[in-house]
């Protein structure tokens, strides 16, 4: 993809009607029944693995611009967000537990925002929704900026597989935003195209570790 920035004609409201809905939770009720052993055994592991809660809550910013709170796997130490390496893990983090680092090989540690899903606050396909203030205070975002936020956060989405955890912060706003525009041309076809796109992700584990941005 060209780093020549797209333009789209920002609208007051997006076509998100029930077909999408309906679409995300039969999605996840197919992905939950399979999975379930997977998510117990996990869940096991974790426990197992180092003191803490199985399930890491960590507050987003969703469609519009409205906090919610995300569900993972948790993959590393309890309180790791509070240590001197902060938000964001890199290759070799030490906090990230050993059962931690096979779940995000496998993605399996982003199962339990399926739950996100079923409750509302998330779409199974769209933009990723960023840590609160992560990109800064939404009322002071661009237009650009903004145009990502007018559809729920996705479990995975155009930027995931585009590069994923490879792409800093002005690339995944370009394909989030490119998204928008496909997603108004095509609607839900867009939606299963990236679905197909995410399981040969998912399959050779592409992106998974975020690069160490240089000082």
């Amino acid at each position: 993809m060209t780093r020549q920035r797209i333009k789209i004609s920002p609208a007051k409201t997006m076509p998100y009607g029930g077909v999408k809905r309906s679409l995300d939770i039969l999605i996840a009720i197919i992905l939950i029944i399979p999975f379930g052993v997977i998510v117990l055994f996990a869940a096991i592991l974790i426990k197992l693995g180092s003191p803490g809660p199985v399930l890491f809550a960590q507050k987003r910013l969703g469609r519009n611009g409205r906090p919610f709170t995300m569900l993972k796997f948790r993959t590393m130490v309890t309180n790791a967000e509070q240590m001197p390496e902060g938000l964001f893990s890199y290759a070799d983090d030490p906090r990230v537990t050993w059962i931690g680092r096979r779940l995000r090989a496998t993605s399996i540690d982003e199962l339990p925002q399926l739950i996100n899903v079923l409750c509302g606050d998330m779409s199974v396909v769209g933009p990723r929704p960023p840590v609160t203030n992560e990109l800064g205070d939404y009322d002071n975002l661009t237009e650009e900026r903004k145009i990502r936020f007018m559809v729920k956060p996705g479990i995975t989405g155009l930027a995931q597989v585009s590069g994923r955890n490879y792409l800093d912060w002005s690339k995944k706003i370009i394909y989030d935003n490119c998204y928008i525009e496909n997603f108004r041309r095509r609607g839900i076809f867009e939606d299963l195209r990236i679905l197909m796109l995410t399981l040969g992700v998912v399959i050779n584990m592409k992106g998974i570790i975020e690069r160490k941005p240089e000082v």
